[in-house]
């Protein structure tokens, strides 16, 4: 028999900084756990939704667009391509570069990993009452957009 556990003291469940970080443990592993099962990741999703917003992109580009650093981006690429989901080309205006761009099979495997991310977000956010819901993505967009670096980090530029 496990003894019973400790209650967590009053201040520290009113930290919402500990708040936020309980709740990213608990986020990441309602989207991460469903797109394993797939054979997908967090960072597949965020590529190929990347590629279906804004179109063609170069490495660097979805790196920038998706803040997957740029030496993660190179695997996730050649993943996504080994799977037929992206398409690698030479750059036409600078043969040093390819453009990536979204396979009509990625869009299908976007179509059903969206699914996937959508349900995590329900299961996730069940406790509250749909305004609430809003008001949370709200606040936490807020908190992203301030602390946002005004400018692109060193590493960012190159």
């Amino acid at each position: 028999m496990s003894p019973t556990p400790e209650p967590t003291p009053d201040r520290l469940r009113t930290i919402p900084s500990r708040l936020l970080a309980g709740v990213s443990v608990v986020a990441d592993r309602l989207v991460s756990e469903p797109l394993a099962a797939e054979g997908a990741r967090r960072s597949h999703f965020a590529v190929l939704v990347a590629l279906a917003e804004a179109g063609a992109a170069s490495q660097a580009d979805l790196s920038r667009r998706t803040g997957i650093f740029r030496s993660d981006m190179v695997a996730v690429v050649n993943e996504l391509a080994d799977a037929g989901h992206i398409r690698r080309e030479p750059d036409p205006a600078d043969r040093r570069r390819n453009v990536i761009t979204l396979t009509p099979a990625g869009r299908r495997r976007l179509e059903h990993l969206d699914t996937l991310v959508a349900d995590a977000q329900r299961e996730l956010l069940a406790p509250l009452a749909p305004a609430e819901q809003d008001e949370l993505t709200r606040l936490l967009t807020a908190l992203i957009v301030h602390h946002q670096p005004p400018h692109p980090r060193p590493q960012d530029a190159q």
